[in-house]
């Protein structure tokens, strides 16, 4: 059984995670685009998601902010690790033996190097700010037109590493803004939601989720003693911020946080914001995306 899976994961994982070509026809459309911590994502919320949309037909690509390849947090990989709010395992032996696979691959070799291909915002203290601020301004929209002839999606990858490098990120900011001016569906899992959160419309100045539905980690199932964070140099802790109090703000009075405690599964669409809760939401979330894409769906779960 063992030889099935990992024989299966080679198709899955053999869409790769460099740029494509534009030059060919086939690389116009029908890809997404996954962005990953570098301080440790969870498995299934990478795995699920590529699954479902890789059963659809889409390829896939990955991005890290700076480059490095990402590193499954080892708790991911583990069927017998206990979560401590929930009191049982999370992960199942199948799951586990996929991250392995993904983790022994060469998929996320050569992810995307964000701080290479989005441009940094000026700061108002350089001497030359306005022509520094029209440059980045026409670079990004270089790249918005390469996003809209390249990508069908955005999916934030969830895990305890987002809170360091994705949700504050200002390139990842502005990826998330360029998928939505070209009416491209968002989808954030787990923790990577909290980078929506933290996105502003740059013209109102809210959370590009102010008034919408979406669902996260909620508080019941934080952690008591913090988080772990996986890098090259190593594991080491650190407390999580808490993210369902920070949706609830970011949506603002005409928008929800929807925890859906005590249910089996919580993912919401509300286009062309997706957004799921956990683990065991990914592939579910991965589902409603391609339903998002190919049949139009723009409510769900709420």
């Amino acid at each position: 059984m063992k030889h099935l899976v990992f024989l299966a994961l080679a198709t899955v994982f053999s869409c790769g995670g460099a740029m494509a070509d534009t030059s060919s026809p086939a690389s116009q459309s029908q890809r997404i685009l996954f962005v990953i911590s570098e301080y440790g994502y969870w498995g299934e919320e990478l795995v699920g998601p590529l699954e479902a949309v890789t059963a659809a037909g889409y390829s896939a690509d990955f991005a890290t902010p700076k480059g490095t390849k990402p590193l499954a947090l080892p708790p991911s990989m583990d069927p017998s690790y206990v979560d401590p709010p929930l009191g049982r395992t999370v992960t199942t032996a199948e799951m586990a033996d996929k991250v392995k696979a993904l983790e022994s691959s060469d998929t996320l070799a050569n992810p995307i190097n964000l701080s290479n291909w989005l441009p940094q915002r000026p700061y108002l203290s350089s001497p030359t700010y306005l022509d520094d601020l029209y440059a980045y301004n026409h670079r990004l929209d270089e790249i918005g037109k390469e996003i809209a002839r390249k990508y069908d999606a955005l999916v934030l990858v969830g895990g305890s590493g987002p809170i360091l490098d994705v949700a504050n990120n200002k390139r990842a900011q502005d990826l998330i803004r360029l998928f939505l001016r070209s009416d491209k569906p968002v989808a954030g899992i787990c923790y990577g939601v909290a980078a929506l959160a933290f996105t502003r419309d740059e013209i109102t100045g809210k959370s590009i989720v102010h008034g919408k539905r979406v669902t996260g980690h909620p508080l019941i199932h934080d952690y008591n003693d913090g988080h772990g964070y996986l890098h090259v140099d190593g594991i080491f802790p650190g407390a999580p911020y808490p993210l369902e109090s920070i949706l609830t703000d970011a949506v603002g009075p005409d928008g929800q946080f929807i925890g859906n405690v005590g249910k089996a599964y919580s993912v919401i669409v509300d286009y062309p914001i997706i957004t799921a809760r956990t683990t065991y939401d990914s592939a579910l979330c991965g589902e409603k995306l391609v339903a998002v894409l190919r049949q139009g769906l723009k409510r769900y779960g709420w």
